[in-house]
C-alpha cells in the first residue's frame, strides 16, 4: 500500500501551518549573522515527521492543544541542532538538498548555531512551565549523545555485531521517535500509562524508520542524501550485517575487508551492493523493520480504537515504503 505524506498531513494542515510559524518565531534573532543562519535553516525544510507524530499522537487522546505545539516546536529544535551538529561530525556536503550550512559558513557557525537551537528548546519549556515534556526531551538527548559516542567508536572497526546496530539505532533515532510520541500523548492526557505506552509506540517506529534509512543506502531509489553514502563512509548497517551471517565463511572475510577500505572505487561500491543482494542482506533487514512496524500498531490498537489510530497507522505505512 502506497501512502502519500500529503493525504496524512492534510487534515492536520492548520496545526502544521501554525506549528511553523511557532518554530520560525522560536528562532528568530537580532544578531545578523545568527539572523541569517536562521533563515537558510529554515530554506532546509524537510518531511516534518516529527512534528507530525507529536500531532498525530496528541490527537488520539485529545485536541492539539498549545502544549502540542510546544512539544512540536521543542523536538523540531533538538533534531535540528543534532542535525547542524551531525553534520559537522560526518563532515556532510548536503543536507535536505542543500549545501550544508558548515561547508557555507564553517564549524564553528554550525556547531554554535546548534547549541542555540537547543538553549531555544530548554528556554520555551521553562517559559511555559513544561517541566514534564522537558524531563522527557533531556532523557531522549542523553540516549542519542550516547549513540553517536558507540557509533563513532564502532565505525569502521568491522566489529559492529548486530546487538550493536540494534543499541546504536535505538539511542541515536528510536530514542528521539519515542520522545515524539510521548510528548503527543503528555500534551493530552494525564495517565501515565499512556505515555508509557505512546513511548512504546515510538521506539518500535523509530527503529522501522531507521532500518528503512538504512535500506534506501541499498536501494536504486534517489534519497535524500549521496547515493551508498553509508558504504563509503564504511558503516556497517542492518543489510549487510545479515549477508555477512547468511554468507560463506569465505565472502563474509573479504566483503568485510572491502567495506573496511577507505577509499573504494564504483566496482568496490557496486560489488558490496551486490554481495548484499545476493545473501539476502535486504530480504532480512525487511523483515526486521516490517516486525517493528508491525508491532507498534499492534500498540496503538492496545491504547485506542482501529478508526482513531488510523491516521498514525498510515504514516507508519509511510514511513516503511517511501523511497526517499
Amino acid at each position: 500500500m502506497n501512502t502519500k505524506l500529503s493525504q496524512i498531513t492534510e487534515p492536520l494542515e492548520t496545526e502544521l501551518k501554525e506549528f511553523r510559524r511557532f518554530f520560525k518565531k522560536t528562532i528568530q534573532s537580532d544578531i545578523p549573522l545568527l539572523d541569517i543562519l536562521t533563515r537558510y535553516l529554515i530554506k532546509q525544510k524537510g518531511k516534518e515527521i516529527r512534528p507530525l507524530l507529536v500531532f498525530l499522537s496528541a490527537r488520539l487522546f485529545g485536541p492539539i492543544n498549545r502544549r502540542s505545539m510546544v512539544a512540536a516546536t521543542m523536538i523540531e529544535l533538538l533534531h535540528t541542532a543534532t542535525l547542524l551538529h551531525d553534520d559537522v561530525v560526518d563532515n556532510a556536503h548536503a543536507r535536505r538538498g542543500m549545501v550544508s550550512i558548515h561547508r557555507i559558513w564553517n564549524n564553528k557557525a554550525a556547531i554554535l548555531l546548534g547549541d542555540f537551537l537547543l538553549s531555544k528548546g530548554l528556554l520555551i519549556a521553562l517559559e511555559n512551565n513544561e517541566h514534564t515534556l522537558l524531563e522527557v526531551q533531556s532523557r531522549a538527548v542523553k540516549k542519542m549523545s550516547e549513540g553517536e559516542l558507540r557509533q563513532l567508536k564502532t565505525a569502521g572497526l568491522g566489529n559492529m555485531t548486530e546487538e550493536r546496530y540494534y543499541q546504536i539505532i535505538e539511542e541515536k533515532t528510536a530514542s528521539l521517535i519515542a520522545t515524539c510520541c510521548e510528548c503527543g500523548a503528555v500534551s493530552t492526557s494525564e495517565e501515565i500509562s499512556i505515555h508509557e505506552g505512546m513511548n512504546k509506540v515510538g521506539h518500535a517506529i523509530g527503529m522501522a524508520f531507521q532500518i528503512k534509512d538504512d535500506l534506501l543506502d541499498y536501494s536504486e531509489s534517489e534519497i535524500g542524501k549521496p547515493k551508498r553514502n553509508d558504504i563509503k563512509e564504511r558503516k556497517i548497517t542492518l543489510p549487510f550485517i545479515k549477508a555477512v551471517q547468511n554468507a560463506s565463511k569465505a565472502d563474509a572475510r573479504i566483503y568485510r575487508r572491502l567495506m573496511k577500505k577507505r577509499k573504494k572505487t564504483s566496482r568496490d561500491i557496486d560489488d558490496i551492493v551486490q554481495f548484499v543482494r545476493n545473501n539476502h542482506g535486504i530480504r532480512d533487514a525487511e523483515t526486521i523493520m516490517n516486525s517493528y512496524a508491525a508491532s507498534a500498531k499492534e500498540n496503538i490498537r492496545t491504547l485506542t480504537s482501529e478508526e482513531h489510530g488510523r491516521p498514525l497507522i498510515s504514516l507508519i505505512d509511510f514511513i516503511v515504503n517511501r523511497t526517499k
